[in-house]
Formats: C-alpha cells, structure tokens, sequence
C-alpha cells in the first residue's frame, strides 16, 4: 500500500512538471477555445435565422476578420501620422514649458527656488528609462515573428475546434474515469455558458469605454477621436492594465493642440474607467457571471505573475473557469460529501462492532430453545 502510494505520488509530481514546463501551450490551446467559443455562439445566431452549421461558420469568421481589419485601418493609419508630427512638436513643448518654468522661478521667492523642476535634469534622470523602453520595443519588433506565429496557430486551433467541437469534447471528457464522464459533461456546459456570459459582459464594457471615449474627445475636438475611442474600447478587454495605456496616446496627441487639453483628456479617461469599474462591470459581470472584483484583481496578478503578458490577457476567463471547476469538484464533489462519507464510515463501524453481540444473542436464544424443547421431550 505504502510502495503504491509512493508511486502516485511520484506520477503527480511529474504530471504537474510536465504541465508547467507546458503552460504557454495550454494558454494557446485556451486562448483558442475561448476565441472557438465566441464565434460559435455568433455562429449560432446565423443558424436561428435559418441558415446551416457550415456557412454560420463561415459568415462568423468572415465577420471576425472583417473586425480584425477594419480595427487596424482605424487604428494605425491616424497613429502614424500621429507619432511623426509628435516627434517635431514634443521638443518645442518641452522647450516652452522650460521657459515657463524659468520665468517662474525669477517671479517666485529665492528660497522656494530650489523646489523649482528643471526640466533638463528631469531629461537626464529619465533617459535610462527612455533607453529601457527603446530596447523594450526593439525585442518586441524582434519577437513579432514569435508573436505572428502564435497567433496564426491559435487561428488554426480556433478553425479545427468551430469544424467538429463536439468530437475534441469527448476526447477531453474520455480523459476522466467512466463512473465521472457525465458529471465532466455536465460541468463544460456550465463552462460553456460563463464563458459566453463572460463574452457578453466584455462586449457590453467594451461597447461603453469605446463610446464615452469617442464622445467625450469629439467634444473636446481631439484629432482622431474615432481612432482613440475604438482603442479604448478594445484595450478594456485587458483590466487594470488596459486603460492605462490607452490613455497615454489619447494625451499625447492633445498635447499637440494645448496642454490643459491634455489635462482634460485625463480627467475624462478617469471619469469613463471609475464609472465603468464602478457601476458597469461590477452589474454587469455580477448578472454574466458573478465574479467577486477583489477575485478578479487577485487572479490577474496570479496569471500575470506566473504566466506573463498572455495570463493577464486571459485572467478572466481563465478565472471564470477555474472558478466553476473549483466549485463543482472540490467543493461539491469532496468537502461538501466528506462529511457523508465520514457519517458513513462510522455507520459501517458501529454495525460491524454489533453484529457479533447480535449472532451470539441470536445463538444463546436458539440453544435456550433446543434446551426447552429436550426438557420437554424427557417429561
């Protein structure tokens, strides 16, 4: 008992290695059920209207590519033209906000003067950060062949998986024992329908960050405020970490016309993020899925942690189905049943402790019989 124990032990170990060394594959192969699983249910839409399986999936993925495109077209030309124009102007903003900053520190007394920044020091300071970014962005470029790659393989694993889902399903379920296949079943249908819930709620966030940020930088009469408010909306797909950046190009190119607009863009971008995280998602995702925001933030620091950029991406859903697992088989399936189990076992142990008193009584009776009856026969 202890030799086999000692050997599941030591398959566990090595299982769990296997899957770890591992982890970037299985993010891929999720990354791709959870793309399968949006264009499946928009796939199901098209066949509610009457159309067959085959050119629901084709139409889906059309429409999938058409977004993909179009969100570039949108996004890349205005950014571009963008980033040249701020190349020549940024210097001369720096320039004037130095000269500003010379003339108040001739205004103001001579013992505040030293709290005054200097914005060339600031330059010096920041220019190993600068130089950090740089190479950052460098071995970004480098990688995007790694990058292309892995994206062109999630593609394919998304088309394989739309083609024929339920056949990869089963080999998945036939991975269990026989006694817990339908209870693995019945816990991918739950998975199936938070993940499309969670689909929904990103899509409805998404659809108002995009929104706002589209409205609010029309009025402010920012250049390129569909370009910005489309990239808003998609960068609310990554929490916390998206709004961050979609904030940084939105004021530089404020910066272009006047520095108070670059100011208010900020102030807009909070106002948007603080009534989207506040009022939006918290109703909405708690009516899709009903996700704790605290178990959201503590997973994305867990993935991202562990798992880099592509973890943080897939945080959610990846939380969304951790949750449900978790729920269905450790809690309902072992520590809500170990209490019965433990009832039982002291059952069994109480019987079988007072089945021998019961034989012997049972035996000591039918001798006191036999001897009742020979008693009889002898009178």
């Amino acid at each position: 008992m202890i030799f086999g124990q000692s050997i599941g032990l030591i398959v566990i170990i090595l299982s769990m290695y296997i899957l770890w060394q591992i982890r970037e594959v299985l993010l891929l192969i999720f990354a791709a059920v959870v793309l399968a699983t949006t264009l499946n249910r928009l796939a199901r839409q098209f066949q509610r209207l009457g159309l067959k399986r085959g050119l629901a999936i084709i139409l889906s993925v059309l429409v999938f590519i058409a977004l993909i495109v179009g969100f570039f077209w949108l996004i890349v030309p205005p950014f571009a033209a963008q980033s040249q124009e701020l190349t020549y102007r940024v210097p001369k903003g720096l320039e004037r906000l130095n000269g500003w900053l010379d003339q108040l520190e001739a205004r103001i007394p001579s013992q505040l003067a030293p709290y005054v920044p200097d914005i060339n020091s600031l330059s010096k300071q920041a220019q190993p950060l600068i130089n950090r970014a740089v190479g950052t962005s460098f071995a970004f470029f480098s990688s995007s062949l790694e990058v292309f790659l892995k994206i062109l393989l999630v593609l394919v694993w998304t088309g394989m998986l739309l083609t024929d889902p339920q056949s990869y399903r089963q080999v998945f379920i036939r991975l269990f024992p026989s006694f817990y296949r339908r209870r693995v079943d019945g816990i991918l249908n739950q998975c199936e329908v938070s993940l499309e819930g969670w689909i929904t709620g990103a899509l409805i966030a998404m659809g108002f960050v995009g929104t706002m940020s589209l409205v609010g930088l029309s009025v402010l009469q920012v250049q390129s405020a569909l370009a910005l408010g489309v990239l808003a909306g998609f960068m609310n797909l990554i929490p916390n970490v998206g709004p961050t950046i979609s904030v940084i190009p939105a004021m530089a190119i404020a910066l272009l016309d006047a520095p108070w607009k670059s100011l208010a863009v900020f102030a807009l971008y909070f106002v948007i993020q603080q009534t989207e995280g506040n009022l939006v998602t918290p109703v909405v995702m708690a009516h899709q899925v009903s996700l704790l925001p605290a178990i959201s933030l503590i997973a994305q620091l867990f993935f991202f942690t562990f798992f880099g950029f592509l973890g943080l991406l897939l945080a959610l859903p990846l939380t969304v189905v951790a949750k449900i697992w978790l729920q269905e088989v450790l809690i309902k399936d072992v520590l809500d049943q170990w209490d019965n189990h433990s009832k039982i076992q002291n059952e069994l142990i109480v019987v079988s402790e007072s089945q021998p008193e019961s034989v012997d009584n049972s035996a000591i009776g039918e001798q006191e019989t036999t001897d009742d009856v020979v008693v009889r026969n002898n009178d």
